[in-house]
């Protein structure tokens, strides 16, 4: 293990060295500073480093370099056949004007609509990658204060689900309908939003990346890595300190989510740290395409994250969860150890357009669109959790489904959980507890209610 400073932020995080994971590019090296770039901290560099990929993808690819310095910059696009390599000491900061971020069409928190661009995006694109060792810094705190006041603004009117949509927030790195793609090695901070987001790409590496959101505040939905209806992504050795969801699953929401129908599959996760998140390691909210062979191995989750493994949606989500394995998962001072909730968050999770209001969005309507029950209901089956440590916790689970969809055929093996409650389970069919050991304050195991089918749950010593 290796220590890499988080530049001009003072902060640290040990990351492994990785192997790439296609061949490097191709092509001749081009130094953004020949196309008028300058790392002073006062130009902006949008046109110019923009102009130094466009002319490496124009020549059939090549190696775009930003030296040390400080750049400010809006939207940059990395072309196919093109690597944006961001070199130690070098910095590019987002500016805080809006209009920097131009228009795409994308999906926002499940919902397929337009929206702007990301820092750095990877659109529509093959064989493209952003490396380096240096930071990319989002500056995000005037978007997290815009979104706070417009909650100020929409709770009251009974309009929470709709503020995550209509504040417009740009991610920071941005990989869409995208194939053949590398994001690694970097320092990542402040996103004003999701910080890295897979979507509709496949053949995606994600790796060694250190991410610290939580500098000058929290900022609401600082996601750390977000694959969405996606195939064969893999993502190792991050480090990663967020205020939401530090690495997450998702496939669509609700009426939107059905019809494009487009499933996360194939995704590996290893070897990662998550330091602070409001969860570790999420499936969901947005389910509606659904998960299939999801694996994730070698993550450690530490205190003050109180969500440690968390499976959450709601019953106009549908989609269905299967095949997920997590093994080899050290969890330390995490509050609930392995939480499923599929009524989360109602608030947001469910739209209803108040009456009276008529200039209506495209994607309000789809939010608000009714999901019929059989649809909405989510399905979760053939999980399996192996090799869990867990030391210092509170309560172990807070699992429960619906009664016509029960939480099918999960399997527990080498669990070994310190812990002071061992929580409760509601609505599971067929779960299988070998070789378990949860030690709890008063000696006893989870409350199983509505459930048929749990074998082998013993609390230590029983």
């Amino acid at each position: 293990m290796h220590r890499r400073s988080l530049l001009q932020l003072g902060l640290t995080g040990a990351l492994a060295s990785a192997a790439p994971a296609f061949a490097q590019s191709v092509g001749r090296t081009f130094d953004a500073a020949d196309y008028g770039a300058v790392g002073d901290g006062v130009t902006i560099n949008t046109r110019p480093v923009q102009a130094a990929i466009d002319a490496a993808a124009g020549q059939g690819g090549g190696v775009v370099v930003l030296k040390p310095g400080l750049y400010l910059s809006g939207s940059l696009f990395v072309k196919s056949g093109v690597t944006l390599s961001i070199g130690r000491g070098a910095t590019l900061r987002g500016v805080q004007n809006l209009d920097a971020y131009p228009i795409v069409r994308t999906r926002v928190a499940g919902v397929e609509m337009d929206w702007p661009a990301g820092l750095l995006n990877i659109y529509q694109q093959q064989n493209a990658r952003i490396t380096g060792e240096g930071l990319v810094d989002g500056d995000g705190k005037v978007f997290w204060d815009s979104y706070w006041a417009m909650r100020r603004d929409y709770d009251p009117r009974d309009l929470r689900w709709a503020a995550d949509y209509d504040c417009r927030r740009p991610r920071l790195i941005h990989v869409y309908d995208s194939q053949q793609v590398e994001v690694s090695g970097l320092n990542l901070a402040r996103s004003g939003f999701w910080t890295v987001h897979i979507c509709y790409s496949h053949d995606v590496k994600v790796a060694d990346l250190i991410i610290r959101n939580n500098l000058g505040g929290r900022g609401p939905s600082t996601d750390g890595i977000d694959i969405d209806s996606s195939e064969r992504v893999l993502v190792e050795r991050c480090d990663l300190s967020v205020n939401d969801d530090a690495i997450c699953i998702k496939a669509g929401r609700d009426w939107d989510g059905l019809r494009v129908a487009r499933p996360c599959r194939q995704v590996k996760i290893r070897d990662c740290i998550v330091r602070d998140a409001l969860a570790g390691m999420t499936f969901g909210s947005e389910t509606s395409g659904g998960f299939d062979d999801i694996e994730v191995s070698g993550l450690r989750i530490e205190y003050p994250v109180p969500l440690g493994i968390f499976f959450k949606s709601g019953h106009t989500r549908g989609g269905v969860i299967s095949n997920i394995h997590l093994r080899d998962i050290h969890l330390q001072d995490v509050r609930t150890l392995m939480q499923v909730n599929l009524n989360w968050y109602p608030n947001y999770s469910y739209a209803q357009i108040p009456a009276g209001i008529t200039d209506i969005p495209d994607y309000w309507r789809a939010l608000a669109t009714p999901v019929p029950r059989e649809q909405g209901i989510p399905r979760i089956h053939d999980v399996r959790l192996s090799n869990i440590k867990a030391v210092g916790g509170k309560v172990g689970f807070a699992a429960a489904a619906y009664p016509e969809a029960p939480l099918k055929d999960f399997t527990f093996e080498r669990l070994d959980w310190d812990v002071q409650d061992a929580g409760a389970i509601a609505n599971a069919e067929n779960w299988r507890f070998r070789d378990c050991k949860i030690d709890t304050l008063d000696g006893k195991g989870p409350k199983v209610t509505d459930s048929t089918g749990v074998t082998g749950l013993r609390p230590r010593g029983a």
